[in-house]
């Protein structure tokens, strides 16, 4: 039986090692994983963008799987070439499941005041964390966020809240943590729910997620 291929897309800014805990069995599977590119201008649209990233499937019929931005990606892919399904990780499936606080900040553009400053340079801020959950999540940062160009996050971070897609992916299967704090999981609609899973459970909770990609999978073969 030939394998079939899984490519996957980190989160925002995450580089392909927040993958590096999920084990699918090698005879059955072949994993994929697509680092981040950077926009060609500030302004290049999202569907541009995804047809980029699509000139690094090297297979016919794949399954997409995304992680936060990621599966927004991935769903955007969908839309270029053909594929056996889309797996999307504490993601959004539609702009209606972004939160209220999310919209407002589309709406009054204060999303342009996030600090990519201090994610480009995280070196250079660590030392102004002064409790311990922010130094862990500084010392998470600098292992897992190494995409800091200063365009690509104002980029994507603007297509986040622009997304303009209204309507669910027709054959998508969507995995979320029930204590995610950036897209909590009130907004959330038809959706394998993990629990005390948070927006960073592709590290913490791989074990019971790398489980249901290979029941997923699976169920293509």
């Amino acid at each position: 039986m030939p394998k079939t291929h899984l490519y996957f897309v980190p989160g925002l800014a995450a580089n392909t090692k927040i993958f590096e805990y999920i084990s699918l069995p090698q005879e059955h599977f072949e994993l994929h994983f697509l680092e981040w590119i950077l926009p060609s201008d500030t302004n290049e649209s999202i569907e541009s963008y995804a047809k980029r990233m699509c000139n690094f499937i090297q297979h016919e019929n794949p399954v997409l799987i995304g992680v936060s931005f990621g599966g927004i990606m991935v769903q955007e892919m969908s839309k270029h070439i053909s594929c056996k399904k889309v797996i999307i990780i504490s993601s959004i499936k539609n702009n209606k499941e972004l939160p209220k606080r999310l919209r407002l900040a589309q709406v009054t553009k204060a999303y342009k005041l996030f600090p990519t400053k201090v994610v480009s340079n995280i070196e250079k801020y660590e030392n102004y964390f002064f409790n311990d959950y922010l130094k862990k999540r500084a010392e998470l940062y600098k292992i897992y966020l190494s995409v800091r160009n200063e365009n690509y996050l104002h980029w994507a971070i603007y297509n986040v809240l622009h997304w303009q897609q209204s309507e669910c992916h027709p054959d998508i299967v969507h995995i979320h943590g029930n204590k995610d704090e950036i897209f909590p999981v009130k907004n959330i609609n038809n959706a394998i729910i993990i629990e005390n899973g948070t927006h960073v459970m592709i590290i913490n909770k791989a074990k019971t997620i790398s489980k249901i990609l290979e029941r997923e999978c699976f169920l293509l073969n």
